[in-house]
């Protein structure tokens, strides 16, 4: 949807998800915004009909030699929905972490016909830079990373692909034992207690866990919040322009940050420093998932970037949140090369990191190898899911005739336990969840807004049989995954109760003049059909589920121009909305709130703290402080 311009001292809008950039290359300026928005169309557009049946996704596998996709149009920035109009102004210097001439958190590309500069999260080189060789047709009855499938299993899914095939791709196949999918267990249960946007107790979120129990967040007596502290950004050495500052977690004293080569523990009321963890460089991927004794895993550089040394992914790493420690690190080799990792999780007592040069794992206490990338493979494991399960999406043939294999595997040995292959032509995949099995995918590139998923794909984790396709059109559903590096990484959705949780696109709200809004609406995920239950953002707002609470979606209201952002949760069953906290109204804390985009920020909240941080630090200067985090408190 267009939006008005931002106000003045405003930052720039970003580009949106696009294929992966080569560090090697030099900067250029971005385009200015323009300065007005468009006329608003005779006739309003409406939101999403809540009420229709999902279709099949659209632009059905890609064909051979399909180019990449092209760069998205540019997600909208400012202080919030429904700020007055303003008239055409010079753009202002950015503020806050936005710089104005680098790509957005995610590593986008800058403009076409323009040189491109390295992504926060160290990715790997732009497409037709040299990647490691993938065989086109993959290895009869093998599985990766050195994985082996057995016969029962490989025979379960011959037959489910046959199936599928027969029914048209597999759009509309349904398993009829989905039943066993709905016995839901609690994240915690395992090695895992926590998933994106946690608190460090709650299992499940849109990457991973499944939840049950009772919800713990309570209203408080008075959800008018208060700035607990705010943390500059840091400053980045000389001839280094943007570096990731990936990574944040909650538990149940500590919120840790990553800074530049270090992650740092504050208290959760105060924001005095409890510990400080150096590291030799800075971190290019993170787990969100905290085990039961505070542990997560990270991927670093082993050194400082440089204008002439960009630095590769190689360390992975488990971090103590509790002691502020490190307790191993681990590199991994393709034949004589270093792997350079783009994302890393946990899962099942499990640390596994993927990359385009394949996958390994270690034992989460001892650090001890559980499987490597072998060059003998004909796939590679692009990247995993964690969480109850370790999820790996495997890539298979070459780039005209790729084919995902989403597997679901033991995490100590690597073995298939059950496998799903996608139809031929899907590039890239998300794991949103592995317990229930839910993973996103852009079919034939037609999402057509930069977010990475026309289309949901509800799998039977114990079988590998699809029990329901979801089609989440790109212009009528607002959730996002970055799933050419990141495979967990999405925003926008969650997972819970054996429902998928979606934000839909902003659209007309009915009110005067130019008022937004957008709704969260719920997917069945044994039919793949809408519910018809729906939460409203209200005018000018809009809502992002940002994770389980029991059977409740915890979500966060990002304000109008004139508001405080709300924290919101909605009942399973219901669908009423109840506030948790209201966040300040005031311009100084509106300003640092807004830089904070649900899409491109990360955003914890749990126990009465709502903790929003950038995912990058860069050389550009404001007029005004910028900070990599603030902290909101009811308590």
């Amino acid at each position: 949807m267009t939006q008005p311009p931002p106000p003045p001292n405003q930052p720039p809008q970003q580009p949106g998800f696009g294929p992966p950039q080569d560090p090697s290359q030099p900067q250029a300026p971005a385009p200015s915004a323009p300065g007005t928005p468009p006329a608003p169309p005779a006739q309003p557009p409406a939101g999403p009909d809540l009420n229709k049946a999902p279709e099949p996704g659209y632009g059905y596998p890609q064909a051979p030699g399909t180019p990449p996709p092209a760069a998205p149009p540019t997600p909208p920035q400012g202080p919030g929905y429904g700020y007055p109009q303003q008239p055409q102004q010079p753009q202002p210097p950015a503020g806050y972490g936005y710089p104005a001439q680098q790509p957005g958190p995610y590593g986008q590309p800058g403009p076409y016909g323009q040189p491109q500069q390295p992504g926060p999260y160290g990715q790997q080189p732009p497409y037709g830079y040299a990647q490691p060789t993938v065989p086109m047709q993959a290895q009869a009855g093998q599985g990766g990373g050195g994985r082996k499938i057995n016969a029962q299993v490989a025979i379960i899914v011959s037959a489910v692909v046959a199936i599928a095939l027969i029914v048209g791709g597999g759009v509309w196949y349904a398993s009829s034992s989905g039943k066993d999918d709905d016995k839901q267990t609690t994240a915690g249960g395992g090695d895992t207690k926590g998933g994106k946007g946690g608190d460090g107790k709650d299992g499940g979120s849109g990457d991973g866990g499944a939840t049950t129990g009772e919800a713990k967040e309570k209203a408080p007596a008075s959800t008018g919040s208060k700035v607990l502290f705010q943390v500059p950004s840091p400053k980045v050495p000389k001839g280094v322009s943007t570096i990731s500052i990936a990574g944040s977690w909650l538990t149940d004293s500590v919120y840790a940050k990553s800074g530049l080569s270090e992650i740092t523990g504050y208290d959760r009321k105060t924001g005095t420093k409890k510990w400080t963890l150096d590291l030799p460089g800075p971190v290019c991927a993170a787990t969100s998932y905290v085990t039961a004794d505070n542990k997560t895993a990270i991927v670093h550089k082993p050194a400082m970037p440089s204008k002439t040394d960009p630095q590769s992914c190689t360390e992975v790493a488990v971090v103590d949140l509790a002691a502020g420690t490190k307790v191993w690190t681990k590199t991994a080799k393709s034949g004589t090369m270093p792997v350079s990792f783009s994302n890393v999780t946990i899962g099942g007592g499990t640390v596994a990191a993927g990359s385009t040069s394949g996958g390994a794992a270690w034992d989460l206490a001892t650090g001890d190898e559980r499987w490597a990338p072998k060059t003998s493979d004909s796939c590679y494991d692009a990247g995993y899911g964690g969480g109850t399960k370790l999820v790996a999406v495997r890539k298979c043939g070459s780039y005209d005739q790729r084919q995902l294999h989403i597997q679901n595997v033991d995490p100590k040995t690597g073995d298939i336990l059950a496998e799903y292959k996608m139809d031929e032509g899907i590039e890239y995949a998300a794991v949103v969840s592995t317990d229930p099995l839910v993973v996103a995918a852009d079919v034939g590139d037609s999402a057509g807004d930069g977010s990475g998923i026309s289309d949901f794909f509800s799998i039977d984790n114990k079988t590998g049989k699809l029990r329901a396709r979801l089609s989440a059109p790109g212009d009528e559903f607002a959730a996002r995954c970055d799933a050419i590096y990141k495979v967990e990484n999405c925003t926008g959705v969650t997972v819970g109760n054996d429902r998928l949780y979606i934000a839909t696109e902003e659209h007309d709200s009915g009110g005067d003049g130019y008022s937004q809004t957008n709704e969260v609406v719920a997917f069945d995920l044994a039919t793949g059909k809408q519910t018809g239950q729906r939460a409203d953002a209200g005018e000018n707002y809009e809502i992002f589920p940002l994770r389980m609470d029991g059977p409740n979606v915890i979500a966060y209201k990002r304000p109008p121009y004139d508001k405080g952002g709300q924290i919101v949760s909605i009942d399973g069953q219901s669908f009423k909305e109840t506030v948790l906290m209201e966040n300040p109204s005031t311009e100084a804390v509106r300003d640092v709130e807004s830089r904070m985009s649900p899409d491109y920020s990360e955003i914890q909240f749990g126990q009465g703290g709502l903790y929003m941080s950038s995912v990058y630090a860069s050389d550009f200067t404001s007029r005004e402080k910028e900070y990599s985090v603030i902290a909101f408190g009811t308590e």
